[in-house]
């Protein structure tokens, strides 16, 4: 497929993307949210900040206000962290203590 081809269907899609996160800011915050956590979980949290940036980057471009409290950083990875082996530190636990 030409480069000029696959550019238009790019094209395409993202302003359906951006036609229904207008309709729909929600549901479009919330699958920006799903998909910056996932990103972040297989990236074990070393890159949440660029993560988090780009989600609230995604949301802006597409119109969509952030909703607070939401995103990579509630994961359950502490910022700024290493990330250890078996279960992600969470914020009701101190580490070492197994999740309820």
């Amino acid at each position: 497929m030409p480069l000029i081809k696959k550019l238009a269907t790019l094209a395409t899609a993202a302003a359906a993307a951006r036609s229904y996160a207008k309709k729909n800011p929600d549901q479009a915050s919330k699958y920006v949210d799903q998909a910056a956590q996932f990103v972040d979980k297989q990236t074990k949290g070393k890159y949440s900040n660029q993560i988090s940036g780009a989600a609230r980057k995604a949301k802006s471009a597409a119109g969509i206000t952030s909703t607070r409290g939401a995103g990579p950083g509630t994961n359950g990875y502490a910022s700024g962290q290493p990330y250890r082996t078996g279960e992600p530190v969470r914020p009701d636990t101190t580490p070492g203590t197994p999740a309820p």
